[in-house]
């Protein structure tokens, strides 16, 4: 079964850093993008940070650059959302995604609608 689950958010005080999981089974996920999303109250689902599978070609957030980055670890098969500089704007459920669209300074999901994974919260206040 292909499917990525997501992990790693609860609540943290602005300013604080926070690493959220990406875990594939039943695929090889080195071979292909991520990308990560996420959905706040009354919001639609948004890119926030998303990178190619060889790393060239790269998307995020304005709101988010140099606060987030994308990192992977091959032998776990997981990629993961590392998260600094916690602002409460960034509350919202993450969801990470394989193969998006990276084109013309935005990012887009390949994932089917009914395909996504659990997603995680992110709670940030004080």
């Amino acid at each position: 079964q292909v499917q990525l689950v997501e992990s790693g958010g609860g609540s943290v005080q602005p300013g604080g850093s926070l690493r959220l999981s990406c875990v594939a089974s039943g695929f090889t996920l080195r071979y292909y993008g991520i990308g990560w999303f996420r959905q706040a109250p009354g919001q639609e689902r948004e890119a926030v940070s998303c990178i190619s599978s060889d790393g060239g070609t790269t998307y995020s957030k304005d709101s988010v650059k140099d606060r987030f980055s994308i990192l992977r670890d091959h032998a776990k098969n997981t990629a993961y959302l590392e998260m600094n500089s916690l602002k409460p704007e960034d509350t919202a459920v993450y969801y990470c995604g394989t193969d998006p669209r990276i084109i013309g300074g935005s990012c887009q999901p390949r994932t089917p609608h009914d395909s996504w994974g659990p997603g995680t919260q992110v709670s940030v206040s004080l």
